[in-house]
């Protein structure tokens, strides 16, 4: 008999809970086949067999609440797989009779075919397609090999609607009703921890907020010259986010102390540069982590950051992806968000927020010209990190995105 246990979530992660067992008891495993989804904080994964066997006994229930270590439910290694036929003895051919054509019962067929498609589906296109009762079978993914994502799901269960000819007339598209709803949904992993952890950041952190605002012609104007060029050479796309990532590297090692934690009665300063690049997804915030981005350039900050983007959407980010972090970027103008605070990713003591470019009005020389100009914000840690020194660092950060060249001496 073999355990099947939860295994080690990685870093600051100790609970999940059980979101999907994809075998039942008495059912057949190999090595290395998925048994059951886990939900976590952070990701969503799934736990293979380590030996082949059958599924002696299932422990604990989808929904329950499991931590590190515990066991989930036993392979019987010895057990053989089960014969068609019932009782399991081997009854023998009759003398002359010709082979009987192999055959597998239609009920059989199915499971197994539903099997198959649930298996070529991610974690999150498969619990979508259950909650809407979406046969997977008929999709076509859109993923690598033809893996079914989660946005082809979310093109079954709410297709984009034509649009009607100008003058056409068209039906009721709406049906008031007086019943006044409601409906009862129990918080996932990964909310039920944003929410924690936001309310311990606040609860634990002396968090001040500073703002100030950037004047982005110049970055607008050298990707406007670049891109094409840029994008040729090395298959990506010139974005924003890069040249915030350098200058946030430069105003760290500037101020060292917004690239720290707090340890009992200790300061540890970091001497590596683990950027956290916030984003947004339907089931939560996540934050994947730019590891070692200062020796990153600015095509490989670009790519990274639009492949954990595109995998964020997916739901195929590792606990790898999300380990870590010294220091977090959040973008809130992607979203259109003209100012906001941003709360801090414990235990990061500094988080920059980035907002919507909106042209603007400002004087220039003497001169009120109309510039894109974004507004930017540092939350920090006060117990570390003093008024003066979030200033200058924000400061920093503007001076360096208003002259981009900087950044190339710096890096």
């Amino acid at each position: 008999m073999t355990n099947i246990v939860v295994p080690e979530l990685g870093e600051s992660v100790v609970e999940a809970r059980v979101a999907r067992w994809l075998k039942k008891e008495g059912d057949r495993v190999e090595v290395g086949e998925p048994i059951v989804e886990l939900e976590t904080e952070k990701i969503d994964l799934e736990v293979n067999a380590d030996r082949g066997g059958v599924i002696a006994s299932i422990k604990r229930k989808e929904g329950e609440d499991v931590k590190i270590g515990d066991v989930l439910g036993v392979v019987d290694e010895s057990a053989a797989a089960p014969r068609p036929g019932g009782n399991g003895a081997s009854a023998a051919p009759a003398a002359n009779a010709p082979p009987a054509a192999a055959s597998t019962p239609p009920g059989d067929t199915q499971v197994a075919a539903a099997q198959a498609d649930d298996m070529r589906a991610t974690p999150t296109a498969r619990r979508m397609a259950k909650d809407h009762d979406v046969n997977l079978g008929a999709l076509q993914g859109s993923g690598p090999a033809g893996r079914v994502m989660k946005q082809d799901v979310q093109n079954v269960i709410a297709p984009v609607a034509p649009v009607a000819p100008t003058g056409a007339r068209t039906g009721p598209t709406l049906r008031r009703s007086s019943e006044r709803s409601e409906e009862r949904q129990r918080m996932s992993k990964r909310r039920a921890t944003i929410a924690r952890r936001l309310v311990e950041a606040q609860h634990t952190a002396a968090m001040l907020t500073t703002f100030n605002e950037v004047d982005m012609t110049a970055v607008m104007s050298l990707r406007e010259r670049r891109k094409e060029a840029f994008k040729q050479q090395y298959g990506v796309g010139l974005g924003i986010a890069s040249f915030f990532v350098k200058a946030s590297l430069a105003a760290l090692r500037a101020f060292p102390q917004l690239n720290a934690e707090i340890q009992g009665d200790e300061i540890v300063l970091k001497r590596y540069y683990d950027i956290g690049m916030a984003v947004g997804t339907e089931g939560g915030l996540v934050v994947p982590v730019l590891h070692d981005a200062d020796q990153m350039s600015f095509a490989e900050i670009e790519q990274r950051i639009r492949d954990y983007a595109k995998r964020a959407a997916d739901g195929t980010l590792t606990l790898q992806d999300l380990a870590g972090g010294t220091f977090t970027i959040t973008n809130g103008g992607v979203f259109g968000s003209l100012l906001s605070t941003p709360i801090l990713n414990p235990p990061q003591v500094g988080i920059l927020g980035l907002h919507k470019i909106q042209d603007r009005p400002i004087a220039v020389n003497g001169q009120v010209v109309v510039r894109p100009m974004m507004y930017v914000a540092l939350s920090y840690d006060h117990r570390i990190v003093d008024g003066r020194e979030a200033v200058q660092f924000l400061v920093k950060i503007k001076e360096f995105i208003e002259d981009p060249g900087q950044l190339l001496l710096e890096s």
